[in-house]
């Protein structure tokens, strides 16, 4: 028996050094090295179901779901493969990844700024359709150049500020004149509108929630208008998110919503009420161990402040026993 023990624990050590991963799927809780990023699988296939029977209540709308909550391909090629058009993603770096591992259509939902970055964004239309926003005409200008310097073709959705205040120009005119900008490069092609208020996602009432993106609905009808005017036409309305992504499917507007945390959930959307939001099961976890109980007042687990995010409140406490979780 002590050779036998001491075979394992030889093992176990030789495992950890050589960098072997921590857990496999199918290993039980208790066996996971901590602390660790987990997630429910079984729970993750659900929320992709969920939402792929959800879409089909809306005809022509398309799925576009935000990489930015998982920032990983092997997800993202699930969600192509429940209905998705494509991916959204965040950041330069983000496209990257997801061109290498396999994701053939993506939409950079925010601004890239600067030729070296560009460059590289359009070196990535080589092997994959890539559209990015824009908000600017000198950055429009630079991602033209961008991409006639790489002898391809980049898509432009331009930005509108619905309401959050952060990127985009203002409905209506401001929108038409980018537009009409981009129509006169060569090396890109205008492909539509990004109208996203992410404010509205953490809206705690649905009603609440309903009513704020009514308010995005009409500045985006508006926008839209002035497109009809200036003889424009404006293919994509894209938005929203998993907070608010029914409404903005419903509007008869939008066609192409962007809900990206679905798979995972979060606390946050957990303080939400009402649907959609609480369709969808939280599906992600980090797992800790508890070392110390004091007084029966105080407890110390091995994942400290940097394993979590306090951004938006304090994490749900889940404990479990023989693989149920419970929060």
């Amino acid at each position: 028996m002590r050779v036998s023990i001491s075979r394992t624990l030889s093992k176990m050590a030789h495992s950890i050094a050589s960098g072997a991963k921590p857990c496999k799927v199918g290993d039980k809780i208790q066996d996971i090295y901590t602390p660790a990023l987990v997630v429910d699988l079984d729970g993750l296939y659900k929320n992709l179901e969920l939402m792929k029977t959800s879409m089909q209540k809306f005809g022509r709308v398309n799925l576009r779901p935000h990489g930015k909550a998982h920032k990983c391909p092997e997800i993202a090629k699930l969600q192509v493969a429940h209905g998705a058009v494509g991916i959204c993603c965040q950041t330069l770096t983000e496209a990257e990844s997801m061109v290498a591992g396999g994701i053939k259509n993506i939409l950079v939902s925010n601004q890239v700024i600067g030729l070296p970055k560009l460059l590289r964004l359009a070196a990535l239309a080589r092997d994959a359709d890539i559209s990015v926003c824009v908000d600017d005409e000198d950055n429009l200008r630079t991602v033209s150049q961008a991409a006639e310097n790489c002898d391809v073709k980049l898509g432009v959705v331009v930005e509108v500020n619905v309401g959050q205040d952060r990127c985009g120009v203002e409905p209506g005119k401001a929108a038409v004149s980018l537009a009409q900008v981009a129509q006169k490069l060569s090396g890109v092609e205008f492909r539509g509108i990004q109208c996203y208020n992410g404010l509205n996602q953490h809206i705690r009432e649905a009603g609440d929630r309903k009513n704020a993106v009514a308010l995005v609905v009409t500045k985006t009808e508006d926008t839209l208008k002035h497109f009809k005017a200036g003889g424009i036409e404006c293919p994509l309305v894209t938005g929203g998110g998993t907070g608010t992504y029914t409404y903005e499917a419903a509007s008869s507007i939008f066609n192409e919503v962007q809900p990206g945390s679905y798979v995972f959930m979060d606390a946050d959307y957990g303080r939400d009420h009402g649907s959609p939001v609480h369709d969808y099961l939280h599906t992600l976890f980090v797992l800790s161990t508890v070392q110390s109980v004091t007084s029966g007042k105080r407890v110390v687990v091995d994942a400290g402040m940097k394993a979590v995010s306090l951004d938006s409140g304090e994490p749900l406490i889940i404990s479990y026993s023989s693989d149920i979780l419970t929060i």
